[in-house]
Order: C-alpha cells, then structure tokens, then sequence
C-alpha cells in the first residue's frame, strides 16, 4: 500500500527541485544573455575605434604635391568653405547677386595670391642703396634738416574706398559688398596655407586649385540652393487680421464683442417666453 504522506513530500520536493531547476536557468540564460550585450558592446566600441582610426588615415592628405596637400587641409580643417557657403546662400534676391559674389571672391584669391607667388620666386629682399647729393644753400630753409612750420599745410588726400578698390566693373554692388567682407575673414587663412610653401610648382598647384575647387564649390553651393520655394497652403489661404483686430467674418460681433459660438451657448440658458412677454 502506497504511503500517501511519503508521496505527497515526494511529489512537493520533486515540485520544488523543478523550480529550482527553472530558477538556476534563468539565472544562466540572463547571464549569457548580459554577457552577450557586453560582448555587442564592446564590439560596436572596437568598430567605431576603427572607423576614427580610418578617418583619420584618410584625412590625411596623401597626394603626390605638397601644393595639394595644403589645399585639402585648407579646405578640409578651416571656416573657408563654410563663410563662403553661407555669404553665397544668403544672396538669394538675384542670380546676379551670388554671381557677382563668386567672381569677386575668385578674383580676389587671384590678386592675393600672386604678389605672395611673385615675392618667393624672387627670392631674398634685395636691399638698395641710392647716393643722394643735397645741395646746401646760404638759406637756413634749405637746410634739409629745417621744420617749416609757416607754410600752409596740404590737405591730405582723400582715403580710396576699401570697397571700391575690391569690386569688379559691371557686378552686382550687394554681391560685391558680401564678398569684401567675407574676404576679409578668410583672406589670412588662406596665405597661411599658402605661405608654408616654398617650392615653385607646390605654390603654382596650390593656387591653380584653390580656384579651380572654389569654383566647383559654388557650383554645388546653387545646386543645393532652392530659391523658388512655394508658401504652404495654409499660409496662401490665410486671412489677415483687421487694423482694429476684429479678424474677418469670423470675428467677434462689434458691439457686444462676443464670439458667435458664445452667443449661441447664453442662449440655451435663457428662458424665451419671459424674454418675449418682458419686451410686449
């Protein structure tokens, strides 16, 4: 005869082992699983060192000239690309407004560099010396050494217009205006560049491409700019306030100033037979 006590125990230790069983799984599956998220992570940490570790190869500048070299860290690591990107994008009355900024802009890399060209080609100063006779007349006014200080003094000659200087004869003036000043910010950036470098042909490469990439650049600057942009529908459809704020048919009424739907809302609440026998 079976002992129902015995097989009652049996059977809750039995139950109870299961539970632990199940437990002790759990356990196990959550920390593989935890060991498994640690293991992703990490991998996504060494993945994204990797990729910095090959951006940074790659932005470095391995072309055969030096002159090139220098342009791509130009363009790549200073504001010259973005201060012109935003001068030009924001010239969008006429066409003739942002072609008049790009060749102002080009013309002016052009003029600025060649003196720089010119200087290095020529080598060191040469320091020149001139022999100067000075005649020394009886007068102590023609001493050279003599402050006259009774004659009349010139008036000084009017100051040249910065801008004037700047711009190009036919081009749009608000162009002209937006280029000059940006010019002025990025002017010294780009002789910095320039003047680490020495070597004849590095210099020529540097300026031949500087233009030729600007000039590519405001291209892809104008493909990028939409200027005939359409106002949503709503504001196409929209009714413009009044001058003394009633805001169209809408609006409130003039003498009592309260909305219509208000209106109908004091109506429900009023009793109409007193209304009728109060007017009678």
């Amino acid at each position: 005869m079976i002992n129902r006590i015995k097989l009652a125990k049996e059977l809750k230790l039995r139950e109870h082992v299961r539970a632990a069983i199940k437990v002790v799984k759990n356990r196990r599956n959550q920390t593989m699983l935890q060991e498994l998220k640690q293991e992703t992570a990490l991998r996504e940490v060494v993945r994204e060192l990797i990729t910095e570790g090959q951006s940074a190869v790659a932005a470095i500048a391995k072309h055969d000239s030096t002159g090139i070299n220098a342009l791509e860290d130009l363009l790549r690591n200073t504001n010259v690309l973005s201060v012109l990107e935003t001068g030009y994008k924001s010239l969008t009355t006429d066409t003739s407004q942002r072609d008049s900024y790009r060749n102002h802009i080009l013309a002016a890399v052009e003029a600025s560099l060649a003196p720089e060209e010119s200087r290095k080609s020529a080598g060191e100063d040469v320091e020149i010396t001139e022999e100067i006779d000075i005649e020394v007349g009886d007068r102590p006014q023609d001493d050279p050494d003599f402050i006259d200080v009774e004659e009349d003094e010139a008036e000084p000659e009017p100051e040249p217009d910065e801008k004037e200087e700047f711009g190009l004869n036919g081009e749009d003036k608000t162009g002209r205006n937006r280029a000059f000043t940006d010019f002025q910010n990025i002017e010294k950036v780009i002789l910095t560049s320039f003047d680490d470098l020495d070597n004849p042909e590095d210099m020529s490469m540097f300026e031949e491409y500087l233009i030729k990439n600007l000039s590519l650049y405001f291209d892809k600057f104008e493909g990028e700019l939409n200027v005939n942009v359409s106002p949503p529908a709503a504001a196409v459809s929209a009714v413009p306030d009044t001058i003394d704020g009633s805001g169209g048919p809408d609006a409130s009424d003039e003498e009592t100033n309260i909305p219509e739907f208000a209106l109908e809302e004091i109506i429900k609440h009023l009793n109409i037979d007193d209304i009728i026998e109060n007017l009678l």
